[in-house]
């Protein structure tokens, strides 16, 4: 047989035999790649609306002066430092801040503006906390679903969605000037100042409620990206005199004058049930007291209430004593047994009261209806 005949036949079978071992390792490590973690990143579970109006609620803030004037401020940082509009706190030093967990703080202005309506209110309390989060470079477009949240006519936390329905507005309302403004078609009214406008598709902040057309759907909301440079830099330096104010005036905090106890407990039952149906439940163990935490692990608390969903409060009834307040609710709920959710009523009874001058569930006791 002629060498170069040979030479072709050992090629041929050279590759084959590469061939088989190939075939051989790609049937072995396919099906370990099809087992093993995906290769490409799969994107997180898009928050509900939900989940973002609660998230949002709970740094936003009630802001109250002895001045008469009342409004609303959200966390944007971990200082402690809340963003409002310059008109709810002109012409105060401190201000009395009202919390979503029902706690009342003071805050001290430590930025505030003449031309534009926008300030800055530090609250010790609140440093270390989580914050909102806010678009810092881009702006919304006419269209965009948006939330807002804040305390009209003293209506804590109280939540309107609506769209972008225009951008670039201008208008003045004496002494501010408001220029390239969110028109948006959630309500503006007395309290809802200085709340945050919401994208409830991302659940970031866009803009600061400013001004509403009275007996109107229509709002104004400043972009947080014109103004967070001003922001920030009062952040970073404090000033030390306010417009119009000496640094002998306003340096004793603001009169206290604490909500009705019942409206606060009442308040208290909502926001924690809240936080259940959202299964928030490390949040919702927060409003607990010592006594409850002490009695009750997290784990348990999460089990007893993981197997409930959409919880609704059908009636409520409150009693008080001079420095506690007892909440008896009837709950209705689908609740989770044998693989399967079932209707239920329930009859919660809460005792609440002050711990650290901060109001919690002490405990509760609850017991099935037929």
């Amino acid at each position: 047989m002629n060498w170069r005949v040979i030479l072709v036949i050992l090629g041929v079978l050279l590759m084959i035999g590469g061939g088989l071992v190939a075939y051989l390792e790609l049937k072995e490590m396919i099906p370990r790649q099809l087992h093993s973690a995906p290769l490409i990143a799969v994107g997180e579970k898009t928050k509900s609306l939900k989940d973002i109006i609660f998230e949002t609620q709970k740094h936003v803030v009630m802001i109250e002066t002895d001045a008469g004037n009342q409004g609303s401020g959200f966390l944007y940082n971990d200082q402690g430092d809340l963003i409002t509009n310059a008109h709810v706190v002109t012409g105060v030093r401190h201000v009395r801040v009202k919390t979503a967990d029902a706690r009342e703080l003071v805050g001290e202005v430590i930025g505030i503006s003449t031309e534009v309506d926008v300030a800055v209110v530090r609250v010790p309390e609140l440093a270390g906390s989580d914050s909102l989060s806010l678009v810092k470079y881009e702006k919304a477009s006419v269209g965009d679903e948006v939330l807002s949240i804040g305390s009209p006519l003293g209506l804590q936390n109280t939540v309107t969605t609506g769209i972008i329905s225009g951008v670039g507005r201008s208008l003045q309302i004496s002494p501010y000037t408001y220029s390239d403004l969110y028109q948006i078609s959630t309500p503006i009214s007395h309290g809802n100042s200085g709340g945050p406008l919401v994208d409830t598709a991302t659940g970031l902040v866009l803009g600061i409620n400013s001004a509403g057309l009275e007996n109107s759907s229509i709002g104004f909301s400043i972009p947080i990206v014109n103004v967070l440079p001003l922001i920030e830099g009062w952040t970073k330096e404090p000033m030390a005199m306010l417009p119009g104010i000496s640094l002998n005036d306003d340096e004793q905090s603001p009169v206290e004058e604490k909500q009705p106890l019942d409206q606060l407990a009442s308040y208290l039952v909502n926001h924690f049930y809240d936080a259940i149906n959202i299964r928030d439940y490390v949040y919702a163990y927060t409003l607990l007291g010592v006594e409850w935490q002490e009695s009750t692990s997290y784990v348990k608390f999460r089990d007893d209430f993981i197997h409930k969903r959409n919880i609704s409060i059908d009636d409520e009834h409150i009693s008080l004593t001079e420095d506690e307040a007892m909440v008896t609710v009837i709950i209705s709920a689908d609740e989770r047994k044998d693989g399967s959710y079932n209707f239920i009523k329930q009859q919660v009874t809460f005792r609440i009261g002050y711990e650290d001058d901060q109001l919690k569930l002490l405990n509760s006791k609850s017991k099935y209806l037929q």
